[in-house]
């Protein structure tokens, strides 16, 4: 099979030429989304009807102002908002395709501050645009569980100790545990745990993993019972004993890549994030990861159409953690 030849500079693919202008021109970003959630057979997200028309303006020579549709079965009208995590949003469509854009092509994710200064819109419009991105990159029932080999390890995200001379890290600590499965050399699945007891772990082990599985951990003894439930055997690597690798191959490197990766966007980009929105920004690293091997615009097209049928309300991210 032949490669495809470009020019220098020139996009890898339609949706990476026109998201530039998408940007920067509200008319031209209302029709790069309805391009990219409809294709060339918009519906009605009401009713599911293809029976639509545009609301022109008194003129009739162009779109009305709120860019609406009116669908002839339901007899209700809708903008491209909505049914997605933009709805009853007033930040303007050019400025979800800046974040879209920056959040799918950024490795190590991109700050609200930086949002707010690129589109001179104010820090908490920015944040909350890019928790509903976030939001809309999870997947919230993944239906394939994984399977071969998947390795599990875990990691600890917290800020440094404040006071000096302390160095303990990770268990023991108040900082948060992180469990990572992957599927060698597949997808991850990464949770934010409470603890790392063999309760906790079983459970969302079992609920991500395939039975048929090999399982590859370290040698938490948390780890032990659970995998003899799998049929394809439970590999431990020792890394007391500098063991990276053992003689079956078995290892957790996967899944320290992942960490790796996932701790370059709190060291590099998000320097404060609390605990209550962790699982967010664990959400964006693990659609990462799932999506590397696409070009940046096959990862935005995955991000918008994601968001579809999803709905994140102002009150839910900012309201107070029950005691």
């Amino acid at each position: 099979m032949e490669r495809e030849i470009r020019k220098p500079g020139e996009a890898k693919s339609e949706i990476l030429k026109a998201i530039p202008e998408a940007c920067v021109d509200e008319t031209a970003a209302v029709e790069f989304m309805e391009k990219q959630r409809w294709g060339d057979a918009p519906e009605c997200p009401q009713c599911g009807s293809k029976e639509i028309v545009m609301v022109m303006d008194k003129d009739g020579k162009q779109r009305s102002k709120r860019f609406l549709w009116r669908c002839h079965t339901c007899k209700k009208q809708f903008t491209v908002r909505v049914g997605t995590i933009m709805e009853d949003s007033r930040i303007p469509l050019r400025f979800w395709c800046h974040a879209f854009w920056r959040a799918c092509s950024s490795k190590k994710g991109v700050s609200a501050l930086q949002i707010s200064r690129e589109c001179n819109i104010t820090y908490k419009s920015a944040l909350f645009l890019m928790n509903r991105i976030r939001f809309g990159m999870a997947e919230p029932n993944p239906q394939e569980k994984l399977t071969g080999t998947v390795e599990t390890d875990e990691t600890y995200i917290g800020g440094k100790p404040r006071r000096k001379g302390m160095s303990k890290r990770g268990w023991g600590t108040k900082k948060t545990p992180v469990l990572a499965m992957v599927q060698r050399p597949g997808n991850v699945r990464a949770r934010v745990i409470t603890n790392i007891t063999a309760k906790t772990l079983k459970r969302e082990m079992f609920e991500a993993i395939d039975l048929s599985a090999r399982l590859c951990t370290d040698e938490l003894k948390s780890y032990r019972g659970i995998g003899r439930k799998f049929a394809g055997g439970h590999g431990t690597v020792c890394h007391s004993a500098e063991e990276y690798v053992n003689e079956n191959g078995d290892s957790v490197n996967t899944a320290e890549c992942f960490f790796s990766l996932l701790k370059r966007k709190f060291y590099g980009t998000h320097h404060a994030v609390s605990k209550k929105h962790l699982h967010r920004y664990i959400a964006e690293a693990e659609f990462h990861w799932n999506t590397r091997k696409c070009d940046d615009g096959e990862r935005i097209w995955a991000a918008i159409t994601g968001g579809e049928g999803k709905r994140l309300t102002y009150r839910e991210p900012v309201k107070k953690e029950s005691a």
